[in-house]
């Protein structure tokens, strides 16, 4: 089969396929067919718009109080809003920051920028500001939409912000100027905007979005997309979700938008096909208020973090306490375990498949129940449309079994186009067709990848990735400080967390005190999701002979202290 130019109505007819077509035929038919000229904004509002009742987003405002947005009104609001970005002054290829929560009003910023041809840089609300700094300058952001509970972080950071022109408050009551910043107000430059907007014509190659990487071997890198992710990203949803979309799915997940998870695991995808999507702002992740909104909407299809299945997996028999209707549970980011598939099945009736990608290539294995079964610990297989493998150290397809590197073949939809304004951070990051991804794994002998480590040092806590890079340099700015080394330490609900090794100036004594002092020294700084929940004071590191930490040898010694996770791969 083929991703043509009515996607919608290939992917219907290929849900239609999925009882009686194998998944080894499905990869053997499958043909990229991408159209001359694609735009996520019109493809996720406008397609919709013509029947101007059609549901788009549920927005549970978490007080009782909830907002419904048809396509037409996605449609009519980011048009609103292109026309007044464009009449402040912003061109086609300007970088626009959207530091919001899951809301309405997010995914109309992301359409109006994509719409003018503009690319947007989603921001996660958690960012403290040295976090937000880096990511806004290197873009080169000119103008950010956000809300009132985070405006004193941009304000307080005006100095150093290099680019930025201005700044679009959602729920600000009127426009002001800040110093050198203009703050306008949504609601004004809505009320003053036509709701007629000609879109501008892009290809699938043209830049679109540019979505932060984790900082693993220095500053948060970013991963310039094109229009074509969201086509890339279709098959890798469709599958976990089992054959999406199908009549009566309603989409949701925990995960914030701001994330390649949030936003084309689920938003963008759901809105190409025309399934509603469930919006609310979970400030901490509750699983008993999760099974609320799941039933209060008739949620269909979730994603779920692996953390956010484990705290549910706590509530026993959660079918006798909500009445619940989900067809559908994809989750990826670590390893699930038999336990959790299991409690799947008995309590919700359904198979956790689980998938894998990264923000510069993602969705790119996965599981699907009605083509295969799961496998405990295992990613999935390859989803039609992308070639994945595991290189050895000759930089050559391994054996089934060995450990490798997962690497993808280029060129392929869901691919990055480069890491904005790093040629040879790119150009490094490719062995003749392959992307490297920098994850270790192995293939089995059905064909089915498993997930042994990661190459780079990246800690997976939460569903988030994080580098250890940006939280050194953020320890390292205390004055007490002379030198930080972090790494992932397993936990039983996290998968890891951040656990960081610090080196003091002489004089400065290592208190219980002092810790808490560094914790929130991060957390205020980078965010609530990097601080090192661990600290651990030491005079010495373990060094490579070119005197480099070797992170790799602190975090053997945790997960030796600790125990290894479960499901480790063959030697």
């Amino acid at each position: 089969m083929e991703l043509a130019r009515d996607e919608h109505e290939e992917w219907l007819r290929m849900s239609d396929l999925s009882c009686d077509t194998s998944y080894d035929e499905l990869r053997k038919r499958f043909r990229w067919s991408l159209p001359t000229t694609f735009n996520i904004g019109v493809d996720v509002s406008d397609k919709h718009a013509v029947d101007k009742g059609k549901l788009a987003i549920i927005y549970d405002k978490g007080d009782g109080t909830h907002e419904k947005w048809t396509y037409w009104e996605l449609a009519m609001s980011s048009n609103r809003l292109a026309n007044a970005l464009c009449g402040l002054g912003c061109v086609q290829r300007d970088r626009v920051g959207i530091l919001l929560s899951q809301s309405p009003e997010l995914a109309v910023s992301h359409i109006a920028t994509y719409k003018m041809g503009g690319i947007a840089v989603p921001l996660f609300t958690l960012f403290g500001p040295d976090a937000l700094v880096h990511r806004l300058n290197d873009s080169g952001a000119r103008a950010l939409v956000t809300e009132s509970v985070h405006l004193d972080r941009i304000l307080d950071a005006r100095d150093d912000l290099t680019t930025l022109e201005f700044v679009v408050v959602t729920d600000a009551e009127k426009s002001r100027n800040a110093g050198r910043l203009r703050i306008y107000a949504w609601a004004d430059l809505m009320a003053n905007s036509s709701a007629r907007f000609q879109s501008v014509v892009t290809t699938p190659d043209d830049p679109a979005v540019i979505i932060y990487t984790s900082g693993t071997t220095g500053p948060a890198k970013g991963a310039l997309h094109g229009h074509r992710v969201l086509l890339g990203h279709l098959p890798g949803v469709s599958l976990p979700h089992d054959f999406m979309p199908q009549q009566g799915d309603l989409f949701w997940t925990p995960a914030d938008w701001a994330w390649i998870g949030g936003l084309f695991d689920v938003l963008f995808p759901a809105l190409h096909w025309g399934v509603p999507v469930l919006a609310q702002r979970m400030a901490k992740f509750d699983p008993e208020d999760a099974f609320h909104l799941m039933e209060r909407w008739g949620v269909r299809n979730v994603f779920l973090p692996p953390t956010s299945l484990k705290m549910m997996r706590q509530i026993r028999d959660p079918r006798s306490r909500w009445d619940l209707d989900v067809r559908s549970i994809a989750s990826g980011g670590e390893p699930m375990g038999e336990e959790t598939l299991a409690w799947a099945r008995e309590n919700l009736g359904v198979s956790i498949n689980e998938f894998y990608g990264q923000t510069e290539c993602n969705l790119v294995l996965g599981n699907c129940s009605q083509l295969f079964p799961a496998k405990p610990n295992s990613m999935g297989r390859p989803i039609p449309g992308h070639d994945v493998t595991v290189l050895d150290e000759q930089g050559q397809p391994a054996k089934a079994g060995t450990v490798g590197e997962i690497a993808v073949r280029s060129p392929d939809p869901v691919m990055f186009l480069e890491y904005w304004n790093r040629p040879d951070a790119t150009k490094s990051k490719f062995t003749n067709s392959w992307m490297r991804t920098g994850d270790l794994g192995y293939v089995d002998d059905e064909g089915y990848f498993h997930f042994v480590g990661r190459s780079d040092d990246i800690i997976s806590s939460a569903g988030y990735r994080i580098g250890p890079a940006e939280v050194e340099e953020v320890l390292v700015k205390h004055p007490g400080v002379v030198m930080a080394a972090v790494v992932g330490s397993p936990d039983a609900v996290r998968g890891e967390i951040v656990k960081a090794f610090v080196q003091l100036r002489d004089g400065v004594s290592p208190t219980s005190e002092l810790a808490l002092e560094l914790q929130n020294w991060v957390k205020h700084r980078l965010g609530a999701h990097e601080y090192p929940r661990e600290v651990e004071f030491v005079t010495e590191y373990p060094m490579t002979p070119s005197g480099k930490i070797q992170r790799n040898v602190l975090k053997r010694r945790e997960y030796d202290r600790k125990g290894k996770r479960a499901g480790a791969p063959p030697t």
